[in-house]
């Protein structure tokens, strides 16, 4: 893909997803939304709640304000993944703390059997670390109020989306009018593929690690990091998190009586406990 074109040039997406816990594996997207914006204006929108496959805890409700009964008669992620595919392509998608969000909508893909998009996608968060300045911190709400936008409701997907883009869009004004999406890409920091957030390859130790999430078991794993590298450790696994540094499996190690983060390049060895 000709990354090399003005922004001004490209179709964007910018998309949000809230999701029934943290992790991509053994969780669910529970409302999906997104604006597709080209030249100055807004090409079309998708809202929906969707039901999970379990029900949400008090905790994640108190996050969002979605509760069970919302989704309860939702259609499922399977029903409407083709229609998301439908409106993503060829554009450029970008969502805040996108790592997250490509987590999540990537396995959804791969569990439907379609391939992942070619083209990159742009983190808002990223973008407005180095972009946008003199605010305490870069979370959406705050930039939010320092820029002025209309945010709607927090934390629900498509006032979220509108958001997002309402800042991808100041940043790209303070990149300048003849920016190429090369030095967006560069300006964020990292570069964030679709093809990068594949879960389903064929890794056997990425597999087990899956299973054992969905199944709920323990793992007994060799991992070639910390205070006692080398050693096979049991822990019970919580979930995989997608991050641009690494991703990661996050998990109870019995023996620390702890959760702690295991980087998936760094376990050379898993196997399920029956």
């Amino acid at each position: 893909m000709n990354l090399d074109l003005p922004l001004s040039e490209y179709t964007f997406i910018a998309f949000d997803t809230e999701t029934s816990g943290a992790y991509p594996v053994g969780n669910d997207i529970v409302e999906f939304g997104a604006v597709k914006y080209f030249k100055g204006q807004e090409l079309g929108r998708l809202q929906f709640l969707l039901k999970p496959r379990e029900k949400m805890s008090d905790f994640i409700i108190g996050i969002h304000g979605i509760t069970n009964d919302m989704v309860a008669d939702a259609p499922k992620m399977a029903e409407k993944i083709l229609e998301i595919r439908d409106f993503f392509r060829g554009c450029i998608v970008m969502a805040h703390h996108c790592p997250f969000d490509l987590g999540f909508l990537a396995l959804e893909y791969e569990k439907a059997g379609l391939p992942l998009p070619e083209e990159p996608a742009l983190c808002t968060s990223l973008l407005s670390r180095k972009l946008i300045h003199g605010v305490e911190n870069h979370k959406l709400q705050t930039l939010v109020k320092h820029l002025g936008i209309d945010g709607g409701q927090a934390h629900r997907a498509y006032d979220d989306a509108h958001a997002c883009l309402q800042v991808g869009l100041e940043c790209f004004k303070k990149l300048g009018e003849s920016a190429t999406l090369a030095q967006a890409i560069k300006s964020q920091g990292k570069q964030l593929w679709w093809r990068d957030y594949s879960l389903l390859k064929n890794d056997p130790i990425l597999r087990t690690l899956i299973d054992a999430i969905n199944t709920k078991r323990d793992l007994d794993m060799t991992y070639e990091g910390g205070s006692s590298k080398g050693e096979t450790r049991r822990v019970t696994p919580l979930g995989i998190v997608r991050n641009p540094d690494g991703d990661f499996l996050q998990a109870y190690c019995h023996r620390d009586k702890i959760n702690k983060r295991y980087y998936l390049s760094r376990i050379k060895d898993a196997t399920t406990v029956f």
